[in-house]
């Protein structure tokens, strides 16, 4: 299943493509591997308090979430070969392409809002 992922606070759109990452070797793998994520991609990691970027082959932007969606630390385009520290107050990360939260005016205390997508209507299913 696919995810729309909205910035309530700024009221601006960060992915309407985002994968979730729930069992372990999902969580484990997460986007190591990827040559690229394009805007609107993404990874949902849940639960997770702290990642890595081994073995991965591009920067991402990072968003440490509480479990009300409210962003308590965000780590714009961490490199590859890097991990991160443990944020004992996120219940789940979203990765993001580099840039996209600069370019979405994101911030720490912004809140975050997932929507399930139907694929076969490529919209908003109903929760």
């Amino acid at each position: 299943m696919r995810w729309k992922v909205n910035n309530l606070t700024r009221g601006k759109l960060l992915a309407d493509r985002a994968e979730r990452a729930s069992s372990f070797m999902d969580r484990f793998m997460g986007l190591m591997g990827r040559r690229s994520l394009a805007f609107g991609e993404g990874m949902h990691i849940v639960p997770c308090n702290s990642i890595h970027t081994f073995f991965m082959r591009i920067p991402i932007d990072v968003a440490f979430l509480d479990p009300d969606g409210l962003i308590v630390k965000q780590i714009p385009a961490m490199p590859p070969w890097r991990l991160s520290s443990v944020y004992f107050k996120a219940h789940s990360v979203l990765e993001l392409p580099a840039g996209t939260l600069a370019g979405s005016q994101t911030q720490e205390g912004d809140k975050l809002l997932f929507e399930p997508v139907d694929p076969a209507a490529g919209q908003t299913a109903p929760e």
